[in-house]
């Protein structure tokens, strides 16, 4: 397998405060892959280096063999990776099957609220693919509450539409900012599908996570930061024994 994403010498710091020292990582396409570290690893730093929201000091970050850094965030979303944050972002004032017709539009996903003023505009743009749409509210099981505002939903339900927006918009790489933050065993089971579902579909996936089990069962390798940098990268059965991982994360309780 190629690798889709190649993160080369990577250096940021703000002030007088290094957030990523010389980190260097590759995510192989097809994979899911976990990212795990204690607090202040550098793993929130390294996704906004890598989806565009901070700029590194030093260092590369290719997507498909392609630099991206300098990209602004809708840029490099554009070019087919996305990612999602602690807390379920979705545009308050559409409704739900709008929300998900947004993730099928070409505009900018993450600076759309500056274009849409009306969700008749989202309609005419996406006119055609209802059916579509509709069988993901059903496979996410917010066909019930399509037409209402998406500010209405519980946390559970914001985390569903965000992965039907995924779905819809068919990324080549997403990257999960901990999707299991405040949610139940079951809809945790149901995120786990989903990631799976995604990975079937052709999309990679990188899962920033603190809950190790759920990281186990789910990623094909985990990446291990510390201080900023990687310190081990592999499945993760074989990290247990990696001394300096151990020594790291998995001896202590987690994150």
């Amino acid at each position: 397998m190629t690798q889709l994403l190649e993160i080369e010498n990577v250096t940021k710091t703000f002030g007088g405060v290094t957030a990523v020292s010389q980190c260097s990582m590759s995510i192989r396409e097809g994979t899911v892959v976990g990212l795990i570290g204690p607090n202040g690893a550098g793993k929130s730093s390294v996704i906004d280096l890598v989806s565009g929201f901070e700029r590194p000091n030093e260092g590369s970050i290719r997507f498909d063999g392609r630099e991206i850094v300098g990209k602004r965030p809708d840029q490099i979303s554009r070019l087919g990776l996305i990612r999602t944050f602690q807390t379920p972002r979705e545009w308050r004032d559409l409704s739900v099957i709008d929300n998900v017709r947004v993730g099928r539009s070409d505009l900018e996903r993450d600076s759309l609220w500056r274009a849409v003023t009306t969700s008749r505009k989202l309609r005419r743009l996406e006119e055609g693919e209802t059916g579509e749409l509709r069988d993901l509210m059903t496979h996410y099981r917010l066909d019930t509450v399509r037409n209402q505002r998406a500010v209405g939903l519980s946390g559970g339900q914001k985390r569903l539409l965000e992965f039907a927006r995924i779905a819809a918009a068919r990324p080549r790489l997403t990257i999960l900012d901990e999707p299991m933050g405040g949610v139940n065993p079951v809809l945790g089971e149901r995120i786990g599908e989903a990631i799976r579902e995604l990975k079937r579909n052709g999309s990679t996936v990188v899962v920033v996570e603190h809950n190790l089990p759920f990281i186990e069962r789910t990623c094909d390798e985990v990446v291990v930061m510390d201080l900023g940098t990687v310190i081990a990268q592999g499945p993760f059965a074989e990290l247990r024994d990696n001394k300096r991982v151990v020594d790291a994360y998995l001896g202590n309780d987690d994150e």
